[in-house]
């Protein structure tokens, strides 16, 4: 059954793209101008980091701050979007579902432990505390970064 590790690993080059096009295209394109939507990313997230040697705090508190719930949403809004895969390839559909979460975990953790993220996914902490934070746009993974060169490592 190596149709399982191929859907797996399709999944895994479909969800790093997309999470690559809305970091760079939407958070860092559209999120930069005040009034949209997607400013929170860039206005509030990336200043907070900035500020606090990579920390973001928002990702402590209860209720989350409207960045967090923000960022929840969206991921919950892009699983739903792809709920009709489900209907075509059930494991595939899971394997998002999987990086999806993965995605937050590690996005999260990255911004509540400075350490832990710099030693793991040093391409994201380059991203928020590199010279230029128009590259990097991988979290996860820097995947899309090799391809597309567009990643640069400071650190």
């Amino acid at each position: 059954m190596f149709i399982y590790p191929l859907l797996f690993g399709l999944a895994f080059v479909y969800s790093n793209l997309l999470e690559w096009v809305i970091h760079k295209y939407v958070f860092h394109g559209l999120g930069k101008k005040k009034k949209s939507a997607f400013s929170s990313h860039w206005h509030h997230h990336h200043r907070m980091v900035r500020k606090n040697n990579y920390v973001d705090s928002s990702y402590l508190g209860f209720p989350p701050h409207p960045s967090v719930t923000q960022e929840v949403g969206s991921l919950t809004l892009l699983a739903l979007i792809h709920l009709p895969l489900l209907f075509v390839s059930y494991f595939f559909y899971c394997s998002l579902l999987f990086f999806t979460c993965r995605y937050f975990y590690i996005h999260r953790r990255s911004h509540i432990n400075p350490e832990w993220g710099k030693k793991n996914y040093p391409w994201h902490y380059d991203h928020h505390m590199g010279k230029n934070q128009n590259a990097n746009w991988g979290v996860t993974s820097p995947f899309w970064d090799w391809i597309l060169k567009t990643r640069i490592k400071y650190h």
